[in-house]
């Protein structure tokens, strides 16, 4: 649990410091982005939240195919624009480690 909560924190924090001049280039509205999420690379929506760019709240979401293993993560700013801050390969979800019974954490 920790390592996903880990892990999750340093990719939000990536893509919070991503420069904004590279952002800018991947930019269009929301409709349009996942569009292309949805139908040319089978993303769904994987992961959220919102957090504060400069003063202003924006969405952060996490789009990924476990069939393609691709994903994508988009800042989606409250005029509706999305722009692309990260995109990959070999995507996976991390499952947490099962304790054994009987012994405490």
């Amino acid at each position: 649990m920790f390592k996903r909560l880990l892990g999750l924190s340093l990719l939000f924090g990536m893509a919070a410091t991503a420069p904004p001049a590279v952002a800018a280039a991947n930019c269009e509205l929301r409709e349009a982005v996942i569009q292309k999420l949805s139908t040319k690379y089978s993303e769904h929506l994987a992961a959220g939240g919102l957090q504060k760019v400069q003063g202003t709240q924006t969405l952060m979401e996490i789009w990924a195919s476990v069939e393609t293993g691709t994903f994508t993560v988009l800042l989606t700013n409250p005029n509706g624009v999305s722009c692309i801050v990260a995109a990959g390969t070999d995507y996976f979800e991390a499952i947490p480690k099962a304790e054994p019974e009987g012994t405490a954490g």
